[in-house]
This record gives structure tokens, C-alpha cells and sequence, in this order.
């Protein structure tokens, strides 16, 4: 068995439970998708990882402790991020129902909130009483 095929270096139980839900069993899947796909498919999964997993991914790859990046390559990973979350922005589960909606209606998706409640009230979902008792009889 070669190395690629080993555990994955930097990995915790629950990262690694996280790599392997979305098919990153092995150092070999790492080397094949890339540190920063690997962490986008954990993101889009709707995982919570912080930067220390790409950081770990990364390092793994450079046979390294995460710890022992440098800081360019860990500005460089942060660059590249970014560039890949613009091109194909995560979205919430709402939007990505609003599109498939919209795709099978024919018609276009409305725009997310600006609150981001799913109401799209602009109130939180909270509505105010006012007037008298009189008024609601």
C-alpha cells in the first residue's frame, strides 16, 4: 500500500468523518481533489470547518504539520478560497429550493433576503399587534 493510500495526515475522528460523507476516504481522494476543493465539498455539505481543516488538507499534502505552513501558502490557499467560493457561491438550503422551483416553473428565483429569515418580510417573522381589543372584534 503507497503512502497516498494511508490515513490522512493532520486529520482528527471528526474531520475525518466529515472527508468521508462527502467521499474523501483516503490521502489518495485528497491528492486527486485538492485541499481547497476537499474543504468547499465539506462546506457545501453543511459542515461548519474552520480554516484550520484547509490549513490541515493542505499540509497533509506537503507532508507537513499543519502548523509548519508557511505563511505565504496559507495566504495562498486563503486567495484561492475565495476565488473558488465566488465562482460558485454556497448557497442555503432555501435559495437552492427557490431555484429548482423556479427551474421547473419556468420563471426566475426571487432574490434572497436581505434578513435572510426565509420570510421575505424584512421582520424577523415577528409581527406587531397594535390597535385595541375593540379593533380585533
Amino acid at each position: 500500500m503507497s503512502s497516498k493510500d494511508a490515513k490522512i495526515r493532520n486529520v482528527g475522528p471528526k474531520s475525518a468523518a466529515w472527508l468521508r460523507q462527502v467521499g474523501v476516504k483516503t490521502a489518495e481522494d485528497l491528492y486527486r481533489v485538492g485541499p481547497v476543493d476537499t474543504f468547499l465539498k465539506v462546506k457545501r455539505a453543511g459542515f461548519k470547518p474552520s480554516l484550520n481543516l484547509l490549513y490541515s488538507l493542505a499540509g497533509a499534502i506537503d507532508d507537513c504539520h499543519w502548523t509548519d505552513l508557511p505563511p505565504e501558502r496559507k495566504s495562498g490557499l486563503i486567495l484561492d478560497l475565495e476565488e473558488a467560493e465566488s465562482d460558485n457561491p454556497i448557497k442555503t438550503r432555501w435559495e437552492k429550493q427557490a431555484d429548482r422551483s423556479a427551474e421547473i416553473d419556468g420563471t426566475e428565483a426571487p432574490p434572497a433576503d436581505s434578513d435572510g429569515d426565509g420570510f421575505g418580510d424584512a421582520d424577523s417573522g415577528v409581527r406587531e399587534l397594535t390597535g385595541t381589543s375593540r379593533d380585533r372584534d
